[in-house]
């Protein structure tokens, strides 16, 4: 079989409120029942996990219930979810005799993950295919991919975040934090714009705070003397006037002005040679050119010849003159000597003070300005930085309030809509409240926590949903939240085990009305050991367990027909006419309701 689950991002119960990034989320459902469009998983494979030696499942959109005996294996597929989910795997889950197990799910639509696949370093799939896979060996190690690419476990743990929303004996329960339920009750309320306005103006008032703090840091200890020890060393580094590259071409200066001597001599040779006595070289080149200039009379290609001479001569006569000057800058004036040595020494003097080097003294000058300007008006920008702070405390303040107003309207209006839920779900005089509890400082995400309390039974006091004990009880009251929020809440997919524990009944039909409705807008999947439940799905799949040759397998079949009667019949108690009248009666009610629906 294949196996095909429409999913959408999951954040309303994740800190996600309705209206913070609509890009990111699913599409609508029809009325028909499952998202069009949207996230799909296509196919889930399960290889050697426990009794399952090999299957792939494919559900229907809406409400899918799984049925199957006690222990032939239903827990298994949930465990296989919860393994695409990022949960952590041991080689306990291996089947006995594998080296390893797999998992493998096939997403289709799922273009909506592009960037965040990009920023994981994944490769995207141009038709929005994307392919997690999560292995585990005997060795313990395990290995997880998203479209071929590896990944870490946290990075599959962040998508299956996204993914679905499991409620049972699991830890895979995300509306047991208070965080969480502070984001129902946001998204219950439609408060995804005035949260984000809160976040935004906490931002901006974490970083005016954090800006003044470093001004006040800078500042530390800034006394009048540490300001007159700035104004002399701006004073010292700005009268000396430096020059990147200055240093360098005065140690060559002062080196040669203590050959003055030598120098002086060689110029005068150099420049005798050159243009000194009657037979120097320029006059020597004269008479070249005055033979070249005769020879280009008489053949005019001598006219290169003539001017690749004259081109010497100019050369020459340069080299003779930049010789006479260098010799009378490096000549014997003590003078000149002296003023070199006095600059030489004012460099290195800075620069052992101030770096090293020209350049890092100059960067200092630049720096102490800065500080310089800073100290010359600090008492003015501490005042302007106090005053951005006091703003953006403000703004923080007014955007907190009024959520805290919006919060405390409408928890009553969602706590007696749960209530209504619960009591037709089997707590007759059952009550939930959602407690509204003031921070001293207002943070981040408002200023006030929420807890959602429950009191199954009167006269006892209301406690946290993470005191119930039982899973029972816990699916019960998450299907009555899920209720509520059906038509707010941007999770597609959700998993309800032993929802029907403890219930029979009445109850049971209102859990089974309960669910069909919760699958006209999103993907249901329970595991049920209730027939009014199982009968009123949109796709029934059955469980069951064989031994074969000394060996337990698990298998997984649609039931449909006759053989969704028989296991209806099984699940009524036998297989007797007085059953399968039962369960024929159940199924055909379950069809008459789902027309009016």
């Amino acid at each position: 079989m294949i196996f095909g689950i429409t999913f959408v991002p999951f954040y309303n119960v994740c800190g996600y409120v309705p209206g913070s990034d609509p890009d990111i989320l699913g599409m609508a459902w029809g009325r028909g029942g499952g998202r069009v469009g949207g996230v799909m998983l296509r196919r889930l494979r399960i290889k050697n996990l426990a009794v399952v030696e090999e299957l792939e499942w494919e559900l229907e959109k809406g409400f899918n219930a799984l049925t199957g005996e006690t222990g032939a294996g239903k827990s298994i597929l949930v465990d296989a979810f919860l393994l695409l989910l990022g949960e952590r795997g041991d080689r306990g889950l291996v089947r006995t005799g594998a080296e390893g197990c797999l998992v493998e799910g096939e997403l289709g639509g799922a273009g909506k993950f592009k960037e965040w696949l990009e920023e994981k370093g994944v490769e995207s799939d141009p038709e929005g295919t994307l392919v997690i896979k999560r292995q585990i060996g005997m060795a313990g190690a395990g290995r997880q991919f998203l479209n071929g690419s590896a990944v870490t476990l946290a990075v599959l743990k962040e998508l299956g975040d996204r993914l679905v929303d499991l409620h049972g004996p699991h830890d895979h329960q995300t509306l047991l934090s208070p965080s969480a339920q502070r984001s129902a009750l946001d998204g219950f309320a439609g408060l995804g714009k005035v949260v984000e306005d809160v976040r935004l103006a906490w931002r901006e008032k974490k970083v005016a705070e954090e800006t003044m703090e470093a001004f006040r840091h800078r500042m530390a200890g800034a006394d009048g003397a540490t300001r007159e020890l700035i104004d002399h060393q701006v004073k010292e580094l700005e009268s000396a006037q430096l020059r990147l590259g200055e240093d360098e071409q005065l140690e060559r200066d002062h080196a040669a002005a203590g050959h003055g001597r030598r120098i002086v001599e060689l110029a005068a040779e150099v420049s005798g040679q050159l243009e000194g006595g009657e037979e120097n070289a320029l006059q020597n080149l004269g008479k070249v050119q005055k033979a070249l200039v005769e020879w280009e009379r008489l053949d005019g290609a001598a006219r290169e010849l003539r001017e690749k001479n004259e081109q010497a001569v100019e050369s020459l006569r340069e080299l003779a003159h930049e010789a006479e000057r260098r010799a009378e800058q490096v000549g014997l004036d003590a003078e000149r000597l002296a003023e070199l040595e006095a600059r030489l020494n004012l460099l290195l003097g800075l620069q052992k003070k101030y770096g090293g080097s020209v350049e890092s003294a100059l960067a200092k000058l630049s720096a102490l300005k800065i500080r310089q300007a800073e100290l010359a008006d600090a008492e003015g920008t501490e005042r302007e930085l106090g005053q951005a702070v006091e703003r953006a405390a403000q703004r923080h303040l007014e955007a907190s309030t009024k959520l805290g107003k919006e919060r405390a309207k409408a928890a009553p209006k969602f706590a007696a809509e749960v209530t209504e839920q619960l009591r037709g779900l089997g707590f007759k005089q059952s009550r939930l409240e959602v407690a509204v509890q003031k921070l001293d400082v207002a943070g981040a995400e408002g200023g006030e926590t929420i807890e959602m309390m429950f009191a199954p039974n009167p006269g006892e006091p209301p406690r946290p949903l993470r005191a119930i004990a039982s899973s029972g009880e816990m699916s019960r009251v998450m299907l009555g939240l899920k209720t509520v929020m059906a038509e707010r809440d941007e999770v597609p997919i959700l998993i309800f085990d032993e929802v029907d524990a403890n219930v029979g009944g009445e109850t049971a039909v209102v859990v089974a009305t309960r669910l069909r409705d919760l699958g006209r807008t999103h993907q249901v999947l329970c595991l049920t050991h209730l027939p009014a439940v199982a009968a009123v799905a949109d796709a029934h799949f059955c469980v069951t367990k064989t031994v074969e040759k000394g060996r337990t397998f698990a298998r997984l079949d649609r039931v449909q027909g006759e053989d969704r009667e028989k296991e209806l019949s099984r699940m009524l108690g036998g297989d007797g006419k007085a059953a399968r009248a039962m369960a024929k009666e159940l199924l055909t009610q379950g069809k008459v309701k789902a027309a009016k629906g």
